[in-house]
């Protein structure tokens, strides 16, 4: 089974993220997706909702998709989420699968940083979603990672998490950057407003 997994703090999810799951769904012939919020990402400050909103919009987001599935995994574990660390819990939950790690062009290029990225490279492949705005070269990339990234492309869509909380924030719409679910959970909740 080809499972992709796309690690995110989703503080909102937007259509950015479902399109870029889509792409490499669709390119990658995967059986699955998983969406699998952070509980701490390890290169961001703190989200802006708790855990447990982040993974119920999540599970909103992708409700109605038969390959897409939300996973808590590293909302439970808690702490600072290591994909490494996570690769190694869910290989061991999930033995015989293959696993491919879904990821924005912005992140492509920083792979080299990553914590434990060469265990990395040899545990999974990495998928990376080209967006508008950030230049990919591959070519720069440690030589153990030139086979282990793939590239999709996806639409181009200009949204970001940050951009929908601002935005709300300010008290503009944000309908049409979220899926239909989404803006509900927000709007019942009144979250991310000042």
């Amino acid at each position: 089974m080809r499972i992709g997994i796309m690690g995110g703090t989703f503080d909102p999810i937007h259509i950015g993220h479902m399109l870029a799951a889509e792409a490499a769904y669709d390119t990658y012939r995967l059986d699955r997706v998983w969406f699998m919020p952070s509980h701490i990402p390890p290169h961001k400050q703190g989200a802006g909702a708790a855990g447990e909103e982040r993974l119920q919009m999540v599970k909103e987001a992708v409700q109605g998709h038969p390959a897409f599935e939300a996973i808590d995994h590293e909302i439970r574990r808690g702490g600072v989420s290591y994909t490494f660390q996570t690769i190694r819990e869910l290989q061991e939950l999930h033995p015989g699968v293959e696993l491919f790690f879904i990821i924005g062009a912005d992140m492509v290029n920083y792979l080299p940083h990553w914590e434990h990225i060469e265990e990395l490279a040899q545990r999974l492949v990495f998928i990376g979603v080209r967006r508008p705005g950030y230049e990919l070269a591959l070519d720069e990339l440690p030589a153990f990672l030139h086979d282990r990234v793939k590239l999709a492309d996806m639409p181009v869509v200009d949204i970001s998490s940050t951009d929908i909380r601002e935005r709300i924030a300010a008290g503009h719409s944000v309908r049409y950057m979220v899926p239909d679910r989404v803006y509900e959970f927000i709007t019942r909740g009144s979250m991310y407003e000042i």
